[in-house]
C-alpha cells in the first residue's frame, strides 16, 4: 500500500523554501555550483537551481554526479568540473532521499579533494536512518520510518509526488 506523503504543490513549496535557505547562506557569493546525484537527486538539484537563480542574482551552475548507488566503490565517481573550476567555489550538493548517507557521502568524495570553500548538503525527504557520518544541511521533510518502509520519489512533471510504501 502506497501514502501520499508529499503532493506536487508540497513539493514545490519545499523546493522555494529550500532555495530561500541556499540564497540566505550564500548572499555574499557571484556563483554556486548545484551538484545533483542521478537521476532524481539531478532533477530535484535542476529545480532548486531555477529557483534560486529566479529569486537571487546568484549563478547556479547545475552538475550531474553518476554514481552507482548499490554499489559506489564499482566505478569510479566522476564529475564534469576540474580541481581548478572548483577551487573556492560553494558546493550544494542534493539528493532526493537520504536514508543510510551512503549515496550522499559518496556522492561528496570528488568535492572533498578539490579545494572547494564550503560543501553544503540538500535532499528533499531526510528519513533518519544515518550509518555514515554525513547529514543534510537542507531538509525539505523529515520523516521517521521503519527500515522495511520504502520512499518512493517521483519528479516528472505533473506527477511529482512522495509516497512511502
Amino acid at each position: 500500500m502506497k501514502t501520499l506523503v508529499l503532493n506536487s504543490k508540497q513539493i514545490e513549496q519545499k523546493i522555494n523554501r529550500i532555495a530561500y535557505e541556499i540564497y540566505e547562506n550564500n548572499h555574499d557569493e557571484k556563483e554556486i555550483i548545484v551538484a545533483g546525484i542521478s537521476d532524481n537527486g539531478f532533477v530535484f538539484a535542476k529545480r532548486l537551481a531555477d529557483v534560486v537563480q529566479k529569486i537571487s542574482p546568484l549563478k547556479a551552475k547545475l552538475i550531474e554526479i553518476k554514481i552507482n548507488k548499490e554499489n559506489p566503490l564499482a566505478t569510479e565517481i566522476k564529475i564534469i568540473l576540474s580541481d581548478k573550476e572548483l577551487k573556492n567555489k560553494v558546493i550544494i550538493l542534493v539528493d532526493d532521499v537520504l536514508n543510510s548517507g551512503k549515496t550522499l557521502i559518496f556522492g561528496a568524495k570528488p568535492f572533498l579533494i578539490a579545494p572547494v570553500k564550503r560543501l553544503t548538503t540538500v535532499v528533499l525527504v531526510d528519513r533518519g536512518h544515518n550509518r555514515y557520518p554525513i547529514k543534510a544541511d537542507f531538509v525539505g521533510l523529515s520523516l521517521s520510518t521503519t527500515l522495511q518502509e520504502h520512499i518512493t520519489v517521483d519528479l516528472k512533471k505533473g506527477k511529482e509526488a512522495v509516497y512511502l510504501s
